[in-house]
């Protein structure tokens, strides 16, 4: 993994790989461990484990977003490579989406995790405090969670279909190069 580690106008390199599959792979965990957890009961053995995992793992999704969002900014974005406006404009649009969507479930699973007035503890790590406290706020939050967590896997199962669309229809190398960097130095 030596050199590209930045991107460049024509491709990602392998931080910006590194943080989009990452974050790919822990969403798409995370929505499977949600499943999982609300088919639970109380008395199930592995209730409390399961969501201590999942605000512990949300939190630490939060802060690779943070990080992912400060890399973008300080990178350039390389130039799409499909010549058709329309196409490149909807794909800026899920992207926005994609970034949105993420963070909307980051503080509505943050309203549901401190509802009750405790702090989140991150494995044992360290702890986020709580600041907004409420029964209703937990309700509330709870089914807005939901129905942005199954958004968020619905785009970003669209965003996957578009990169085979690019690679098989198209023939581009907008999925190659989320896979690896452009070869040459940064």
């Amino acid at each position: 993994m030596s050199g590209n580690l930045k991107n460049t106008p024509l491709g990602y390199g392998w931080i910006a790989i590194l943080l989009h599959w990452t974050m790919a792979l822990a969403i798409f965990a995370m929505f499977g461990l949600g499943l999982y957890m609300v088919e639970l009961t109380y008395y199930d053995a592995w209730y409390k484990g399961s969501l201590d995992l999942h605000k512990s793992a949300g939190i630490l999704i939060a802060l690779l977003w943070l990080t992912r969002v400060c890399w973008r900014l300080l990178n350039p974005t390389p130039k799409p490579l499909s010549e058709k406006p329309l196409e490149n404009k909807a794909a800026h649009i899920a992207h926005l989406g994609l970034y949105t969507l993420m963070v909307a479930l980051f503080i509505s699973g943050y309203l549901i995790s401190t509802a009750d007035g405790l702090a989140i503890s991150v494995f044992g790590l360290f702890d986020v405090p709580a600041t907004l406290t409420g029964n209703e706020q937990a309700d509330l939050a709870g089914e807005i969670h939901e129905w942005l967590a199954w958004s968020l896997i619905a785009l970003a199962t669209l965003h996957g279909l578009a990169a085979l669309k690019h690679h098989f229809i198209d023939k581009d190398k907008t999925l190659v190069r989320m896979v690896r960097p452009e070869s040459g130095s940064n």
